[in-house]
């Protein structure tokens, strides 16, 4: 599990083969009030947590990393700093937890390459013909509706 307050650790999956591990010094923690219900402590605990990481000047990223990562996150940069906010638990050490649970998952998702490209295949011959047979069924369906012509 990643401690808060140490090197935050992204397991190996899609597009990360050997992990990655971000040293503690690159990430930056803010506290400030949540707001919302809390109890007594509502007006005195520090519980929101600010995350924030700088993909472009990471040492943790090699240079092909990084451009992925700055590619995928563009939207989500401010500054060329990613923030990840977590309020959702009274406790700051879950919410610290649980921000670094999310930028290791937006991380993981930067990093995946991009999925193949479809390539164009022809339809089968059963296929064709089974598509053909359904129009042919449902226009004599359709000529059925008609008016009755007296013969």
């Amino acid at each position: 599990m990643n401690e808060p307050g140490a090197d935050l650790v992204i397991a190996s999956g899609p597009g990360l083969r050997g992990g990655l591990v971000i040293p503690a010094v690159e990430l930056v923690e803010r506290f400030s009030r949540s707001s919302g219900p809390g109890g007594q402590g509502v007006n005195t605990t520090d519980s929101r947590v600010e995350l924030v990481y700088e993909p472009g000047s990471s040492t943790a990223l090699s240079r092909a990393q990084r451009e992925r990562a700055l590619e995928a996150l563009g939207p989500r940069l401010v500054g060329g700093r990613l923030t990840v906010v977590a309020s959702e638990h009274r406790s700051q050490l879950r919410n610290r937890a649980a921000a670094r649970e999310r930028l290791a998952d937006l991380m993981r998702a930067a990093l995946a390459s991009p999925p193949a490209t479809r390539r164009a295949t022809r339809p089968t011959r059963g296929s064709q013909q089974r598509r053909l047979d359904g129009k042919k069924r449902r226009g004599e369906v359709k000529s059925g509706r008609g008016r009755l012509r007296p013969e």
